[in-house]
């Protein structure tokens, strides 16, 4: 059964729609409320975290009032990071925690993001039964008055995150000598991230640190690189670090303006890893998305990839599963998970700086060390989503395509899950052998689909 409210990444979308109002958030907080409330292994609180967005002034009210009327205590924390609030979820001994955010979208969305106990994002399985409650009567959920939630809020919430990432680095570990642009994306890092690269003695040239509630994610952050490799060149820098509205994302330029892709960011960091055996069983979990180059650097460094389906969550749910300590995805989502259970995209910054650091070599050289293959994506738009084994021209294709590629390539064909169209991934060593491949699968899908 798919889910009603809930997507890949929580609830989100246009303020003030059908999904995102007061009284949507009302109802969301009393059914999360009620549904923990039940568990009874913990005491009955809940952590509210939220981004820059003036929207989240709407709505954490809401919010907090279905909670308290489930009978739930509310600790509201203001902006502060998605990461730093799963870690307090964990810390403080939470029932939940939920992160007021719409992520990388502009100001006029927003959503949830909601995390358990042990600070990871919540199964698809604990999400329908939410769902659920919802949808059921209002009045069988909202609580004794006698029993109703007290609301506190917490002034030191980014203080706090900030705390719990400098125990992971060792005392001498400092930033001296490092110029860096850091672009917070008027987001939620624009207090935190500047604070401890400073304090690690870092020379910041700051960008997007200036929320005003309807600036998160304009022109800055993460989805406009531009910006920073701008930036970078312009002051001369080491690098450039940009994150986005929520701050569980990284992405990185280097000394010459270039953008560091995401795969070759995870390729770093796996091979420093691997040389110093600090790789959890020699495994670096990423998404089907990533670039099959990847899985051979790793290979040749004495690690090996194991994939996933697209989302985060089901990366953690797999390193958890088999003892990885890393993971993530192209997009910037890394996950470091003996530090923190979520993405993170400043200690995803200070895990690479301290990389930098320890090579004494300039981000384009490390970066030189993932050498990712050639790839072509297309998508094919189609009347109805058959399915592909049904199709016996394109698994003979797929045959065929394969054979040439004598396991030194791949092809990914997957439904996209919210429009009418087939994506195609191929990846091979050479750009010729990319071209001949699609060609093939391609040539066969559009014989074997109603393609429009």
């Amino acid at each position: 059964m798919t889910k009603k409210y809930f997507g890949t990444d929580g609830i989100r979308g246009a303020i003030n729609s059908e999904n995102i109002n007061g009284d949507m958030f009302f109802k969301f907080g009393l059914a999360s409320g009620t549904y923990f409330k039940s568990q009874k292994k913990r005491k009955q609180t809940a952590i509210i975290a939220k981004d820059t967005r003036l929207s989240g002034y709407t709505l954490e009210p809401a919010l907090v009032s279905g909670l308290a009327s489930a009978g739930m205590h509310v600790y509201t924390l203001g902006p502060l990071p998605t990461n730093g609030l799963a870690m307090l979820t964990k810390v403080m001994r939470a029932n939940m925690g939920i992160m007021i955010t719409a992520s990388h979208n502009p100001h006029s969305d927003n959503g949830l993001k909601l995390f358990g106990p042990d600070g990871m994002k919540l199964s698809d399985k604990i999400e329908k039964k939410i769902e659920k409650l919802i949808d059921a009567k209002n009045t069988k959920q909202l609580t004794n008055p006698k029993l109703l939630g007290r609301v506190k809020r917490l002034e030191d919430g980014n203080e706090k995150y900030i705390e719990i990432l400098k125990k992971n680095f060792p005392k001498n570990f400092n930033l001296k000598g490092l110029k860096i642009v850091l672009d917070c994306a008027n987001g939620a890092t624009f207090k935190t991230s500047p604070e401890i690269l400073k304090a690690y003695g870092a020379d910041l040239v700051l960008l997007g640190v200036d929320p005003n509630g309807s600036n998160i994610n304009e022109g800055v952050g993460s989805e406009c690189p531009s910006s920073l490799s701008e930036a970078v060149l312009q002051a001369g820098a080491d690098l450039g670090l940009a994150h986005d509205g929520d701050g569980d994302r990284l992405v990185v330029c280097d000394e010459k303006g270039a953008i560091v892709l995401g795969d070759v960011l995870l390729g770093i960091y796996a091979l420093d890893a691997l040389k110093y055996s600090a790789l959890g069983s020699d495994t670096l979990v990423v998404t089907v998305q990533s670039n099959l180059g990847l899985d051979f650097a790793v290979k040749e460094a004495g690690g090996r990839v194991e994939r996933v389906d697209v989302g985060d969550r089901n990366v953690a749910e797999k390193m958890r599963a088999i003892g990885s300590n890393l993971g993530g995805e192209s997009s910037g989502h890394i996950l470091f998970s003996d530090v923190c259970p979520t993405g993170d995209g400043l200690l995803a910054a200070l895990q690479l700086l301290r990389i930098v650091q320890s090579a004494n070599k300039p981000l384009s050289e490390l970066s030189r060390g993932i050498d990712l293959f050639p790839q072509e994506t297309k998508n094919l738009k189609v009347v109805e989503k058959t399915p592909l084994e049904q199709l016996p021209g394109l698994q003979s294709a797929l045959i065929e395509a394969e054979a040439l590629l004598s396991g030194e390539g791949r092809i990914l064909l997957r439904y996209s899950g919210t429009e009418p169209k087939l994506r195609i991934l191929v990846e091979a060593k050479t750009s010729e052998m990319v071209k001949k491949v699609m060609q093939i699968v391609v040539t066969e899908a559009c014989n074997g689909l109603r393609v429009l």
